[in-house]
């Protein structure tokens, strides 16, 4: 899990200290992608957490293959919708939205279960 935290920040610092412009015509994919990659983490963050009250335990081999397996699926849609005259990008960065507020409520309802029961022991 440390990997990924270090190949976000690696990817921060390269991303903001070299000066590249993304072609207009991948905006679209660029916009997915980053959305899948934000959505994915999110996920392995979440399994990370609830792991120990779930079965849902993070695993690289799983990270991995989701965000793989999102991302082709995401541009594939895209990619699709591009040739058929279709904004189906749109439809994609709903469904990931959705998902990433999703995970976002369940860090956070995990975040705030264990803060409240150390204020409680503290106050016991």
């Amino acid at each position: 899990m440390i990997w990924t935290f270090i190949g976000i920040l690696v990817g921060i610092i390269l991303g903001i200290s070299l000066n590249y412009s993304i072609p207009i015509e991948f905006i679209k994919y660029t916009a997915i992608l980053i959305i899948g990659i934000i959505d994915s983490l999110l996920g392995a963050i979440k399994a990370e957490v609830s792991g120990k009250a779930t079965k849902d335990k993070y695993s690289t081999l799983i990270f991995t293959s989701g965000l793989l397996t999102n991302i082709l699926l995401a541009l594939g849609i895209t990619y699709l919708g591009e040739h058929l005259g279709l904004e189906l990008y749109l439809a994609v960065a709903v469904v990931f939205t959705f998902r990433i507020f999703k995970n976002i409520g369940k860090i956070r309802r995990y975040v705030l279960g264990k803060w409240i029961n150390k204020q409680r022991s503290h106050t016991t």
